[in-house]
């Protein structure tokens, strides 16, 4: 096997050294060798694909649609996403130039934060949060400055980020908020993204929304975004991985102002020249004919939801209020402090029920811990009782 030149050892991105591997990655990866491990670390749907979105691509592939498609994506899909974006949010975008097709969610970021960032700007980021915004922000040599809300019920205040703004974050170009949250499952409601909103444009701040788990939201809560109140300032993210149970055909979008979209485009261009084509005719027959499958999801993980709650509560958890996505962040026993990597791995190792530490969401995460909901009933039943007989067993 070849080993690298020693004259090219060091002629690499130096910002790589300075990221490191996802800690929920390598947790999950650490405990995965446990024998008859129940895991809820990753945030992954447990349903499968719905058979006529599978059927879609088929066809599509059956059909030789092998060229490359359009760059920033197909007119079709992008405008069955101007649709969907109208007919949820009521928010007006024009397909032909505000739209653009990602590979996955992840995929938007690295579009969005390249094509606005510079080396040395300032972006605030709520925490805790999906901590792979960190390393994609600290890549282009930008400052990720944490938001801790936990002392705020894991919600962002304006008076909050007005503070922010006066001080660790003076001077910021932007900030990016996720809702329905990862990892705390809270929702922000329309009038509190009003407030917000007021206070991103006084600071003549970017906005970004990643949306992802947009359609994921229980009871009486409903789903708002800062493109309602903002569009002129808000870059919206979001995609088909968690409600339509699509994570690895890798497939987003983002919405934005035709002025930023032009960048945009072009970095996705840059990167991926275009997005594969049956994978975007797949995503056109989820938003035409597939209404009704996030709203069948949505059903059967707002019982997990409930199910995972009671139970959860009864032992004496403490819950940071699940609103929607499909997590629980919970705060551990008093017994282990604020340890959850201990907490975490012993259970783990005892109870055979993996948990994901929330210190790795950023700060306000340490002395909880994520549990995904989006595995099965008969799992989540069996993790509940171990969770049971392992805190029995350390009272």
């Amino acid at each position: 096997m070849p080993k690298l030149a020693s004259d090219l050892s060091s002629v690499i991105n130096h910002r790589l050294n300075e990221l490191t591997p996802s800690r929920i990655r390598s947790f999950d990866q650490q405990i995965s060798s446990i024998p008859n491990i129940i895991k809820l670390t990753i945030g992954e749907p447990d349903l499968d694909t719905p058979e006529h979105i599978k059927q879609a691509a088929i066809n599509d592939i059956k059909a030789n649609d092998s060229h490359y498609a359009p760059q920033s994506g197909k007119p079709e899909l992008k405008e069955a996403i101007a649709n969907y974006l109208k007919r949820s949010l009521g928010v007006d975008y024009n397909p032909e130039s505000e739209i653009c097709v990602t590979v996955g969610a992840t995929g938007a970021l690295n579009n969005v934060f390249m094509s606005i960032l510079n080396p040395g700007d300032k972006i605030l980021v709520p925490t805790p949060v999906w901590a792979l915004y960190f390393q994609l922000i600290k890549v282009i040599g930008a400052i990720p400055i944490q938001i801790d809300t936990s002392k705020d019920g894991f919600i962002l205040t304006p008076d909050h980020l007005q503070e922010v703004l006066e001080n660790e974050g003076k001077g910021a170009k932007a900030i990016i908020l996720t809702d329905p949250s990862n990892p705390t499952g809270r929702v922000y409601h329309a009038e509190l993204l009003e407030q917000l909103a007021h206070v991103i444009t006084k600071n003549h701040l970017f906005s970004i929304t990643d949306e992802i788990y947009g359609e994921l939201v229980y009871g009486n809560n409903q789903h708002h975004s800062l493109s309602q109140y903002i569009p002129e300032r808000n870059i919206l993210i979001s995609g088909f991985s968690k409600a339509y149970a699509m994570t690895g055909w890798r497939l987003g979008y983002i919405a934005a102002p035709n002025q930023i979209m032009k960048s945009i485009i072009k970095m996705n261009s840059y990167l991926i020249t275009s997005v594969t084509n049956n994978v975007q005719v797949a995503a056109t027959e989820a938003l035409t004919n597939g209404q009704n499958d996030p709203i069948n999801a949505r059903k059967v993980y707002e019982k997990r939801l409930n199910f995972m709650k009671s139970g959860l509560e009864k032992l004496g958890f403490e819950l940071a209020t699940p609103q929607g996505a499909f997590y629980i962040f919970a705060k551990i026993p008093k017994k282990f402090g604020q340890d959850d990597v201990t907490f975490a791995t012993e259970l783990a190792k005892k109870a055979h029920v993996g948990v994901t530490p929330g210190r790795y969401f950023g700060k306000g995460g340490q002395g909880y811990v994520r549990m995904s909901y989006a595995s099965s009933t008969k799992n989540l039943k069996e993790a509940l009782k171990r969770i049971t007989d392992f805190l029995n067993s350390i009272e």
